[in-house]
């Protein structure tokens, strides 16, 4: 009967999830739960997965310690993929460091990875980087040096550092097929495609184009003045200025943004800043309250002249003016760009991820669903939320990361 166990488990260890349940399908047995549970989860039934792992680390008896760290392990993956962003992350730092006591190194340092993921995903990238370099590759069997590139790849990506994305890239899908795994070989040509898709959308002077993230990378060490709508600041070379928590400012300096070298009309500042139909009196006002604030805001990197009609944003330094947008513009990108990998998201998880309210989050997928934009299935707690990945949805790469104390 061992044999039959550790047969399953080198199919489960191959991508072979259906030869392993042929093995243990009608076993009862800790071992056996365990390792049906991971094969329904490589086959994509993750509620049975949670549950089959659950009742193998209750089956594991008080000395098998390592066990039921595995099945922590194994849960905690369950979570993340199904973007359970809640999930304690106290359990499984304990449980990988039983794996550390007992000796197993691969499965500890797999933990580590998943610890690090969720980081990726809620954009604690100083964090992710920091827990990333106490871990050596090299004694890891390729599966686990994939998922390590796979790690090192998304925090460069996020960092706007494509030339080492692309290596850590490339290496993950060498180790990916020595492990000869089609679903890790599946992520690692998913990261190459984030690569090669339109990351952002440049406006310079009424012209619109798609840009990489090479090129964005490159827009940003250049001269030129950027007001980026992707992280909400106001940008060039040397200098950041964030008006993530200035919405009317920044709404100020993307119109502005988006006529230079010409000027915007006071009405048509005031409808995109306050969204109100008719510039009174008072509205003219409060526009002129907000534009000091924003000449204040943006110090030495520009400043904000009037014009006869309205005004006109004049940079100090910088060569020209240009906006750095979504590739989709729609005011619930944000939302969009997390939907858009495929995952199913509960509202939580996304609210987590973006740094905001549940229920500013739950807005956004309502008026999605109304749009046809999002899809719901689930109710209450295990009400989920998704969209298929479709060419010209924004992508996760420039989101910004949660402000500190968020």
């Amino acid at each position: 009967m061992e044999a039959l166990i550790t047969a399953a488990a080198r199919a489960l260890a191959a991508g072979d999830p259906l030869g392993a349940l042929n093995r243990v399908a009608l076993r009862d047995d800790a071992p056996a739960l365990a390792l049906r549970g991971i094969a329904m989860a490589q086959l994509g039934d993750l509620v049975r997965a949670k549950a089959l792992l659950r009742r193998a680390a209750r089956a594991f008896g008080p000395k098998e310690a390592v066990a039921r760290a595995r099945c922590v392990v194994a849960e905690a993956e369950i979570a993340l993929v199904s973007r359970d962003l809640g999930w304690p992350a106290k359990t499984l730092d304990a449980a990988r460091a039983t794996l550390e006591a007992h000796g197993d190194r691969v499965n500890a340092a797999y933990a580590r990875y998943l610890e690090v993921r969720r980081l990726l995903l809620i954009g604690r990238l100083d964090e992710a980087e920091r827990r990333l370099a106490d871990l050596d590759p090299a004694p890891l069997p390729p599966a686990a040096r994939a998922a390590h590139e796979l790690v090192v790849a998304g925090i460069a990506m996020r960092r706007l550092r494509t030339k080492p994305a692309r290596a850590a890239v490339a290496r993950a899908g060498h180790a990916a097929r020595r492990a000869v795994i089609p679903a890790l070989t599946a992520e690692v040509e998913s990261a190459s495609l984030a690569l090669n898709t339109p990351a952002a959308r440049l406006i310079v002077r009424g012209e619109e184009r798609l840009l990489l993230l090479e090129e964005v990378e490159a827009l940003l060490a250049s001269r030129a003045l950027v007001v980026d709508a992707c992280r909400h600041v106001v940008r060039d070379a040397g200098t950041v200025v964030s008006l993530a928590r200035r919405p009317v400012l920044f709404a100020l300096a993307r119109a502005l943004g988006e006529a230079w070298p010409g000027d915007v009309p006071r009405g048509t500042l005031v409808a995109r800043a306050f969204r109100a139909r008719l510039a009174d009196e008072s509205y003219r006002a409060r526009l002129r309250v907000e534009v000091g604030r924003l000449r204040s805001e943006l110090g030495t990197l520009a400043g904000v002249r009037a014009t006869k009609r309205g005004f006109a944003l004049a940079p100090h330094g910088a060569g020209e003016v240009v906006v750095l947008a979504p590739p989709v513009d729609d005011e619930h990108a944000t939302v969009l760009a997390l939907l858009a990998d495929g995952e199913s998201w509960s509202s939580s998880a996304l609210a987590l991820a973006l740094g905001t309210s549940q229920r500013t989050v739950q807005r956004a997928l309502e008026a999605l669903a109304a749009a046809g934009k999002a899809q719901a299935f689930g109710g209450g707690r295990a009400r989920r939320w998704m969209t298929p990945p479709v060419p010209g949805f924004p992508t996760t790469l420039l989101l910004p990361a949660p402000l500190p104390g968020d």
